[in-house]
């Protein structure tokens, strides 16, 4: 049995490391510290033929997952895998250039825009194919500096052979340029030729 501590981990991460668990054994402990996280891991268990229970304890709940003999793994496909499908079929099965100008996402609390961004750039490591490149324009390239939490996804990404590209004229406003941790500096012009070239652009 796989135990997982995920508390602070943002949507959809629980569930996509809980699922890699139960590829590999018959039950998984997943401890989250909100109810959305439980519910979440609630419809996955569901879905796949899993028995779930879960117990509270203060803030956080331990939720138990476990494989119920003769029933599929892994009936339905992960959401993200279906959208990226939708969007490849339109696209000659190429993924999207991604634009993300900012280290957080939507309007309102900053801080759960930075757990938003994180969660969001994660889940572009589920989806297939995945995206041609990702350009960092503005505060977005605080993104792909050294003890940025969003680093380890960005190198993930990175192996799969997407670019990573961080504005130069942003780097060297926010004084980021000796602390790239991943990807490569590019000028405007690259940018430009990039979106340009690119299929479809998704702008955060």
């Amino acid at each position: 049995m796989k135990n997982l501590d995920m508390r602070g981990q943002p949507c959809p991460i629980p569930v996509v490391k809980a699922k890699e668990a139960l590829a590999l054994d018959n039950a998984v402990v997943v401890l989250v510290d909100n109810i959305v996280a439980v519910q979440n891991l609630e419809k996955m268990a569901k879905g796949t033929g899993c028995t779930f229970s879960y117990t509270e304890e203060g803030e956080n709940y331990t939720v138990n997952i476990v494989k119920t003999a003769g029933k599929p793994d892994d009936a339905p496909q992960n959401p993200p895998s279906e959208v990226s499908s939708a969007g490849a079929a339109s696209s000659g099965n190429k993924g999207p250039l991604v634009l993300i100008s900012s280290d957080s996402m939507g309007r309102g609390a900053e801080d759960l825009g930075r757990l938003l961004i994180k969660g969001f750039i994660f889940s572009l490591t589920q989806i297939n194919p995945p995206p041609e490149a990702l350009i960092f324009l503005n505060g977005g390239a605080k993104l792909t500096t050294e003890g940025a939490n969003t680093v380890p996804d960005l190198k993930a990404l990175e192996e799969k052979g997407v670019g990573i590209y961080t504005c130069g004229t942003c780097a060297n406003y926010y004084k980021l340029t000796d602390s790239l941790a991943v990807g490569s500096i590019v000028d405007m012009m690259n940018i430009v030729n990039r979106l340009a070239k690119a299929s479809y652009v998704i702008t955060i």
